[in-house]
């Protein structure tokens, strides 16, 4: 298993490169990389991640990070497939998820296109949406348009369906993939 303390502890660190993504958001951004519509390399998705050139990160880090890569692959190729997202624990004991989706829409954003594609279809939507309404404006207002007095209890119950319906999300675009191959 990847030592996610000592990962996390690197990207929070100094000696990180300054646009690095924090844990959550890295571990929210591998698992959209790993449900892209399309295959996509670790020479397109590291820099992004890691905020420079992998040759700028130490090699143990980026050890890591392809460990956790590929236990999210384990585990979305599992019989069932399973999700465990790496998402804050506020004091108060709820999760906050808001991190690992903006890491998840981050990869969304590498193939915008194909994405838009799975987007608009009704199981895309629907398995999208518990991402999607951790989606903030500049001024903090829900993208989702949830009323703000509901929004904590909204969120609460969107991050609980995240480990549900994003193995579904990976499972379709398995089945796609292997039906219409692109790359």
């Amino acid at each position: 298993m990847a030592d996610l303390d000592a990962l996390a502890a690197y990207l929070s660190s100094d000696q990180s490169p300054e646009d690095c993504m924090l844990l959550s958001d890295l571990d929210g951004f591998l698992t959209g990389v790993i449900c892209c519509p399309v295959l996509v390399p670790p020479s397109e998705w590291l820099p992004v991640a890691l905020g420079g050139a992998p040759a700028e990160i130490p090699h143990e880090v980026l050890a890591l990070v392809m460990q956790r890569y590929n236990e999210i692959v384990a585990a979305l190729n599992s019989s069932p497939p399973l999700l465990e997202p790496v998402f804050w624990q506020a004091k108060e004991g709820h999760v906050i998820a808001m991190d690992w989706c903006e890491g998840f829409m981050d990869a969304v954003k590498l193939h915008e296109k194909e994405w838009a594609e799975f987007g608009s279809t009704r199981h895309g939507r629907a398995w999208l949406k518990p991402i999607v309404d951790h989606l903030f404006d500049e001024n903090f207002v829900s993208l989702s348009g949830v009323d703000e007095r509901t929004l904590d209890a909204h969120l609460d119950h969107a991050a609980k369906r995240i480990p549900e319906t994003v193995p579904r999300i990976f499972s379709y675009i398995q089945a796609q993939r292997s039906k219409h191959p692109r790359n």
